[in-house]
């Protein structure tokens, strides 16, 4: 723990240049490694407002019900003590858009008040970060996951929450999508405008305690 210490306060006064943010085959965009990032480097820092736990939890709610407005809503809220939370939903902090994964090769950890996320493993340069977002069980059929691994349980959850979630996924009847009705019409007899297509809506994503350091998402 202390030469993590160490490592963690020389990358504080000289972060090292280990990221860069691209398209990612998982989510919209993700964070990859610019170079070979070697095991235990803190690649990183999770950066935000600091807020207190009624105000994290105020803007929490507040996220929950755009989500279910709009279908479109991020939490970046990271538990950070018993009193304060990290909200980094600034844009500033390119660290909120690394992925979660089942099979991930970094982890949020906590170090002298600040989070960083570090490597778990040695990761070759061009590779894609991530880490497990450490969701519970609540609302879990809500947050599927699209990290690809061989270990992929379907579902963001974190991995003490795995054996309870292949029991609720064998229960687990997805609901049925709507039926599209198709109405015949008339050829036109003048050719018609193009009509763009809506955009899908980007899933609600967000996290809860898990790990070292977890995220907070709306209940």
């Amino acid at each position: 723990m202390r030469s993590q210490n160490i490592r963690m306060a020389k990358a504080t006064s000289t972060p090292p240049l280990y990221w860069i943010v691209r398209n990612s085959e998982i989510h919209h965009r993700g964070v990859f490694a610019r170079c070979d990032i070697p095991k235990e480097a803190p690649v990183i820092e999770y950066v935000g407002e600091k807020i207190s736990k009624a105000e994290s939890e105020r803007r929490a709610q507040a996220l929950l019900k755009k989500s279910k407005e709009t279908g479109c809503a991020a939490v970046y809220i990271f538990n950070l003590n018993k009193k304060q939370d990290l909200d980094g939903s600034m844009a500033y902090n390119k660290a909120r858009l690394i992925n979660h994964s089942c099979d991930p090769n970094c982890e949020a950890v906590q170090s002298r008040g600040r989070i960083w996320i570090t490597a778990l493993k040695d990761i070759p340069k061009g590779t894609e970060l991530t880490f497990n977002y450490g969701f519970d069980l609540e609302n879990w059929n809500e947050h599927p996951c699209l990290c690809g691994s061989d270990n992929c349980v379907g579902f963001i959850a974190g991995v003490e929450y795995w054996p309870e979630l292949k029991k609720l996924k064998k229960k687990f009847t997805p609901k049925p999508k709507p039926e599209v009705q198709l109405l015949k019409e008339p050829a036109p007899t003048k050719p018609r405008k193009k009509v763009a297509s809506p955009t899908k809506p980007t899933r609600p994503t967000g996290t809860r305690s898990g790990g070292k350091a977890g995220k907070t998402k709306a209940a």
